[in-house]
């Protein structure tokens, strides 16, 4: 006979703090990159963790598959979105055009106070770099991105890129490259940075488009044992993903794992430095990237 069922960490951490809203809540746990992509998102263990129906835990789910963050297979029910290497090399193309027209406006647009926010990221970075931490350096690489592009004041734009970017977060990519290939991307942030104090705008898209193949091609590297990305059959002539992904034996809100062990407990804010429907904001020292 097995054992009594192990409380979820995530129930136990929702259960002794205060809690935001069901969307917010779960947005923020998935950006983080606390839940493997794949897991299991059982709709009434997070309704009661929350004390409320499965009304709202079903609309926030929903708006979070229209961000692209969860899925959902019919008798299957709710996990947390995967992707293909072919899908993600998709997102990183549509990121790479929106951050370079963000940058050509930027570096037109950007003043002193600009630099000095894209200076103290470059050592937060430097910080990183130095503690042989992936996911600070992974959360830091996203901050000192958005110091650059903030300045573009293009918010339709900005928000667009911040979606796009969300896409990729639970995969937390630059956590699984070496720290050989993350010195290599922090001399290309040094170069941006470079480029964007002299203001110009030739040499910044060209270290940006460097650093964008770089990061790609490292990532591509990567041996397929790491679970990053679900292998295409697994998608093949569906709309939703279909069949076990990586971690669907680590259910939100069900179960124990890593799910909530170590957040934080920040949220991760948008481009825009502001809250927008639909998007978690990119821009507060909480966030992540790549």
């Amino acid at each position: 006979m097995s054992g009594p069922r192990r409380r979820s960490i995530l129930i136990s951490r929702l259960g002794g703090r205060p809690l935001g809203g069901v969307l917010d809540e779960l947005r923020g746990i998935i950006l983080d990159g606390e839940v493997p992509p794949g897991s299991a998102i059982p709709v009434d263990a997070v309704a009661a963790a929350f004390g409320v129906s499965r009304i709202p835990v079903r609309e926030a789910l929903m708006t979070l598959i229209g961000e692209g963050l969860v899925d959902h297979r019919p008798n299957g029910g709710y996990r947390v979105a995967t992707m293909t290497a072919a899908e993600f090399t998709e997102i990183y193309l549509v990121r790479e055009a929106l951050e370079t027209a963000a940058l050509r406006a930027a570096v037109e647009l950007a003043g002193e106070d600009d630099d000095r926010q894209a200076l103290a990221a470059l050592g937060a970075l430097d910080a990183a770099i130095s503690a042989y931490d992936g996911r600070l350096y992974h959360r830091e690489s996203r901050r000192f991105h958005l110091a650059l592009l903030r300045p573009c004041r293009m918010r339709r734009l900005l928000h667009m890129l911040d979606a796009a970017w969300n896409m990729t977060e639970p995969l937390q990519p630059m956590t699984h490259l070496d720290g050989e290939r993350r010195a290599l991307l922090h001399a290309d942030h040094a170069g941006m940075l470079a480029a964007f104090r002299a203001r110009d705008a030739e040499a910044l898209t060209a270290v940006f488009a460097e650093h964008h193949h770089r990061l790609q091609t490292a990532i591509g590297a990567l041996p397929h044992d790491t679970g990053l990305f679900e292998p295409a059959e697994n998608q093949a002539g569906s709309g939703t993903p279909s069949g076990s992904g990586p971690g669907m034996g680590t259910p939100i809100g069900s179960g124990s794992g890593p799910i909530g062990s170590t957040r934080a407990g920040g949220r991760v804010s948008g481009v825009s430095g502001e809250s927008s429907p639909g998007s978690s904001g990119i821009g507060a020292p909480g966030s992540s990237g790549g």
